[in-house]
């Protein structure tokens, strides 16, 4: 590691309160575990959900008063509508519904921006978590003498990443698999066919020669685009997660087997009197 000097201190002159004290000095819980995303549901989790409810409804509502400025396969109009809504959000735009005035090209690019912002929401609501699990681990390395340094290594040595990634892999292949089988007896595409638009699907790629053209197939695409889109996301997410497990864990092994050094407590005297507490 670049500081991996013994003669540079372990605190960089900061100072990092004892996690098992609180301001005003009394005990207080140790730091918690590194939760799951699968675990209890984070107020984060929430909020994107109630931005992706405000979102779909809003978009629903706004095309569905321009549905006579779209030309395309139809079905029902409200259902279109939201059917619209989705492949725009997702970015997979198929082709199969355009907006033919300019008010509904308009309000088209209104919601493409809009949806991007949203996904990029999501991803970097779960990059925050992925930062917030390392710091906690690297503030429970700083502080092993009240945590444990094997509550410690036990942590940092867990491969919860790497299950949560085969679990996000088989998710993903079951939801491309049902899509497949939707596709070929819903849509009547051949197998080939209906793999091949569920990749382009899940991709984001909307080639647009094979969709969702019936009432049936659009109501099953408006859930199973936006978990198939954002369960790949995940999956990409977990795939970057497991890469820095290997990084977490070498530096929580090199902070558990620092030594204290004279460098150390100096950086520790911050009021520069002379004396550690």
């Amino acid at each position: 590691m670049a500081c991996d000097s013994p003669r540079e201190p372990l605190l960089s002159g900061s100072s990092i309160p004892n996690p098992r004290m609180t301001p005003a000095g009394k005990d207080s819980d140790p730091v918690p575990l590194a939760e799951s995303i699968f675990g209890k549901l984070h107020p984060s989790i929430k909020q994107v959900a109630v931005y992706l409810a405000i979102y779909l409804g809003l978009g629903t509502l706004s095309f569905y008063f321009v549905k006579d400025d779209f030309i395309g396969k139809k079905t029902n109009n409200l259902l279109d509508a939201l059917y619209f809504c989705v492949v725009t959000m997702t970015t997979v735009g198929y082709g199969d519904l355009v907006p033919n005035s300019s008010a509904a090209k308009l309000l088209a690019c209104l919601f493409v921006f809009t949806g991007m912002a949203l996904v990029a929401l999501i991803m970097s609501k779960a990059a925050d978590y992925l930062a917030e699990k390392q710091e906690i681990l690297l503030l429970k390395a700083m502080h092993r003498d009240s945590i444990g340094p094997s509550e410690v290594r036990k942590e940092a040595g867990t491969k919860k990443a790497k299950y949560k990634c085969l679990l996000a892999a088989g998710i993903i292949g079951v939801l491309m698999a049902i899509g497949t089988i939707f596709l070929h007896r819903v849509e009547n595409l051949g197998l080939v066919d209906s793999f091949y638009c569920v990749c382009s699907t899940v991709t984001t790629l909307g080639y647009g020669d094979k969709s969702f053209s019936t009432s049936g197939g659009r109501l099953f695409a408006v859930v199973w685009i936006i978990l198939s889109t954002l369960g790949l996301a995940q999956l990409f997410f977990y795939v970057a997660e497991v890469f820095t497990e290997s990084r977490q864990r070498e530096l929580v092994n090199w902070v558990l087997a620092r030594k204290m050094t004279a460098v150390d407590l100096e950086a520790a005297d911050i009021d520069s009197d002379g004396h550690v507490g």
